[in-house]
């Protein structure tokens, strides 16, 4: 998988929020040193989180499977733009056989597990669907409901850091599906550098 940070909002916003409550705008230093302070007294040790909801983080997610957007879609409190199979299945049908147990190829398309016989059933109904896509008269509407859940796709994601928090102490759990815990942790490091400590303490770090 891969994890771009496509934009963010600077911490000055969220710090200016908080501020906004006590009218202390005197104290602040635009984001440096006292603002987040503030921002990790007020957001994460009192708890007041609300105010992190005025820092948004935008990222575009590639190479995660169907079965792990399933999962990503129960944060509701985030938008996802998805690529739709609706209309980019095409990109299979001019594919040759994809032939049992050759992972490095089929990967190109659906996600692995590290489990032969699992990965290996996924490479069964990926060329299954290369060839309900080439049947005659077959449109991308129909053939979208022999998707695999393992086939690779990829979105737009966009998330407060609120709803970041929550993300990050459910999905880093070891409770947590391998691939969306592995995301989870893509998506922390993908942070700027200045945000982190804002969500270092919803890490659940321990194999």
């Amino acid at each position: 998988m891969r994890i771009t940070l496509l934009n963010h909002t600077p911490l000055n916003i969220c710090s200016h929020a908080m501020r906004t409550c006590w009218q202390s705008f005197d104290k602040g230093d635009n984001g440096g040193e006292k603002d987040c302070e503030l921002i990790n007294r007020i957001g994460n040790i009192y708890k007041h989180s609300s105010t992190l909801e005025h820092l948004h983080y935008n990222f575009y997610i590639q190479g995660i499977s169907r079965a792990c957007l399933q999962e990503l879609a129960r944060h509701r409190m985030a938008s996802l733009s998805v690529k739709s199979t609706r209309y980019t299945l095409k990109e299979l049908r001019n594919e040759s056989e994809f032939k049992e147990f050759d992972f490095a190829n089929a990967q190109r398309y659906i996600v692995l597990t590290g489990n032969r016989l699992v990965d290996n059933a996924s490479i069964c109904a990926l060329e299954k669907l290369r060839i309900i896509l080439n049947a005659e008269g077959m449109t991308q509407d129909i053939a979208k409901y022999a998707l695999p859940e393992c086939y690779k796709t990829e979105l737009t994601w966009s998330i407060n850091a609120r709803a970041l928090q929550n993300f990050l102490t459910l999905r880093t759990s070891k409770a947590a599906l391998k691939e969306i815990r592995e995301l989870a942790f893509n998506i922390y490091e993908a942070l700027p550098k200045e945000h982190k400590f804002i969500f270092k303490g919803c890490l659940n770090e321990a194999n």
